[in-house]
Formats: C-alpha cells, sequence, structure tokens
C-alpha cells in the first residue's frame, strides 16, 4: 500500500493505517535522528517526532509529499535539540561525540559513522538524507527549506570534507 493511501486513511480516522505507516517509517526516522544527535537521544526526540505527526497529520494537504514532510518534522526535532544541547553551559555540553552503532562491526561503515559525526551539523545532515536515507535531491530541499542549488552545494561540500576527514585518518579507498 502507498503511503498516500495510508495517510488518507489515517486522516479518515483508521488505526490500522496509523500503525502500518508508523511501521514502515519508524525505522528510516529513528536512523535519521540516531545519525544526527547519537544513539542516547534518538528514542527520545523520534517520540517526538511521531507526537507532531500524529498532530499535524489531519493537516497535511499533500498525502503524496509524506516523506519530504515526516523528514522536515524531524528535521525541526533534531534542530531543536541541538539548539536545547547548545544553550547549555559548555562544562554541561561535554560528552561523549556522536559514535557509531554497537552493532556496526564492519571497519568500513565504523569509519564512515566516525567521519560523519566529525561534520558540521548542515554538511552531516544532507549527506543522512541524501544518501542514507534515499531522498531526492528535490526532496533534500523541501525538508532544508533551502533552494536545490544550496543542496548540490551543501552535498559536494560534505563529501570533500568527509573526503578528507577520513584520508586524515588513514583510510584509503
Amino acid at each position: 500500500m502507498t503511503d498516500e493511501l495510508l495517510v488518507i486513511r489515517c486522516q479518515l480516522g483508521e488505526r490500522e493505517a496509523l500503525t502500518e505507516l508508523v511501521r514502515t517509517w519508524h525505522d528510516p526516522i529513528w536512523t535519521y535522528v540516531r545519525r544526527m544527535l547519537g544513539p542516547a537521544e534518538a528514542d527520545d526526540v523520534s517520540q517526538e517526532v511521531w507526537l507532531a505527526v500524529l498532530r499535524g497529520l489531519p493537516r497535511l494537504k499533500e498525502p503524496g509529499r509524506f516523506a519530504p514532510w515526516l523528514f522536515t518534522i524531524a528535521r525541526r526535532a533534531v534542530a531543536n535539540r541541538l539548539r536545547e544541547e547548545y544553550g547549555r553551559p559548555e562544562a554541561a555540553a561535554e560528552g561523549e561525540p556522536v559514535s557509531q552503532d554497537a552493532a556496526t562491526t564492519l571497519v568500513d561503515r565504523a569509519e564512515l559513522v566516525a567521519g560523519l559525526s566529525g561534520l558540521p551539523v548542515r554538511e552531516r545532515e544532507i549527506l543522512v538524507l541524501f544518501y542514507l536515507e534515499d531522498l531526492s535531491v528535490e526532496d533534500c530541499a523541501e525538508i532544508c527549506a533551502v533552494p536545490v542549488g544550496t543542496v548540490k552545494s551543501r552535498l559536494s561540500r560534505a563529501r570533500r570534507m568527509l573526503r578528507d576527514h577520513l584520508t586524515e585518518k588513514g583510510y584509503r579507498r
């Protein structure tokens, strides 16, 4: 069943459709949040995202655009959490850096995740949305509320920064 049909069914009040929608999109949203904030905050922020979805779903005018709408909500939740984190005194903000998933066993994947965590938020976000969530440049632009050209330039800069970071760490293709 398509997301569009599920959204319409949800808007009509069908609980089973909402269950299916959450089942379909929970993992991609949780993974996005985890990659942006780290595993410690992924559960809480993901719940915030789904609460916002539940509240906003009746007002969604274009059910076919559910994925970009959903990731826009997730992006706002991540940004709010980052704002809170950066607003704390520096000593309280120090903690573990965003790290790779404990289940990740491949060295290449660990290097990539460590490289991503070392990137600035804007660059990390665009790489996660485009490459790891498989969203189009247009969808990334809509989610980030920037022009398509900005997404392309951020992707280029992010790739270069990630490549440089991995090269510094001794990783080779």
